[in-house]
């Protein structure tokens, strides 16, 4: 992670969305160092606005332009649908040097610098659900007019979300895959282990607790440690026991190859999403996928 830049640097800020990844960024800011009074976020419902303004102590709009107006960082974090109308709305009122943060899945760098002034610092974030709570991954990656201070910046911001990695642009679609889109394939594992204990004759809510619990353990206990995790598995894995009869099983039922298989997909659905995304400056807000906030 990167140390908080000094608070007297901290430029002003702009969320513009504020669903679960827009709210988290704005949470992930505010404990970087940033002001209330620095920070402005737009809704499009009142009521939203005033949840946002006494959770948080920011300042709501239901203006982009006004928002972004003297704005060093603008965060990105409407709907992929939106994002070209959004940019078309506030490419004038940008400052020079600004640097816009994508978290909006499967939007290139490129698709923002062609909508924005010349010269934009882009940076694009492809967080995932976990940053909600401080537990999250967030991997960050530069346009063609970003510069390190810029990404630093971006860097020290997200911190407070969790883990922040740098990685290059052509690597975001696998991170989406795998980071991205990870939880989910974590809570079906401990979904599936739940049923399973349950099917052992456990209580549900003893079965979960025990599931979830394992897990939270096991990766902890790999970060700590710094062991490979086939190290870690092998040492549980006692000649002819259980855990040992019980691996047979999952490499029976492929389900590594499984794994593979789910994240070639993602990835590659990732890609496909792009290429609908990625239209002609002028076209953007007539087309996309309909998806739900930044989500996956």
């Amino acid at each position: 992670m990167t140390d908080t830049p000094a608070r007297q640097l901290l430029p002003r800020l702009a969320v513009l969305g504020t669903g679960v990844m827009g709210e988290t960024v704005l949470t992930a800011a505010l404990g970087a160092g940033w002001a209330p009074d620095d920070v402005v976020a737009t809704v499009r419902r009142p009521e939203r606005g005033r949840e946002l303004a006494e959770r948080h102590g920011v300042d709501v709009s239901q203006d982009n332009v006004a928002a972004v107006t003297g704005a060093g960082v603008v965060v990105v974090a409407v709907k992929p649908k939106d994002v070209g109308a959004l940019l078309d709305e506030i490419h004038d009122a940008l400052a020079a040097g600004t640097v816009v943060v994508s978290v909006v899945v499967g939007l290139a760098t490129t698709f923002f610098e062609r909508r924005l002034p010349a010269g934009s610092s882009v940076v694009r974030v492809m967080p995932n659900t976990p940053s909600v709570v401080g537990a999250g991954v967030s991997a960050v990656s530069g346009g063609s007019g970003t510069h390190e201070r810029d990404l630093a910046l971006v860097e020290a911001m997200l911190a407070p979300a969790g883990l922040v990695v740098r990685v290059a642009e052509k690597d975001q679609d696998a991170v989406a895959a795998l980071s991205g889109s990870g939880p989910a394939y974590t809570f079906y594992v401990i979904d599936a282990l739940a049923e399973a204990g349950v099917l052992l004759g456990l209580t549900r809510a003893t079965a979960l607790e025990l599931a979830t619990a394992t897990v939270q353990g096991a990766a902890t206990m790999l970060r700590e440690t710094g062991e490979h995790p086939a190290v870690l598995r092998e040492r549980v894995s006692s000649p002819g026991g259980t855990t040992v009869a019980a691996l047979r099983r999952l490499d029976a039922g492929g389900v590594r190859a499984a794994f593979l298989d789910a994240l070639e997909a993602a990835r590659d659905r990732s890609v496909e999403l792009a290429a609908t995304l990625d239209v002609p400056p002028g076209r953007a807000g007539s087309e996309g996928t309909g998806h739900e906030g930044t989500g996956r």
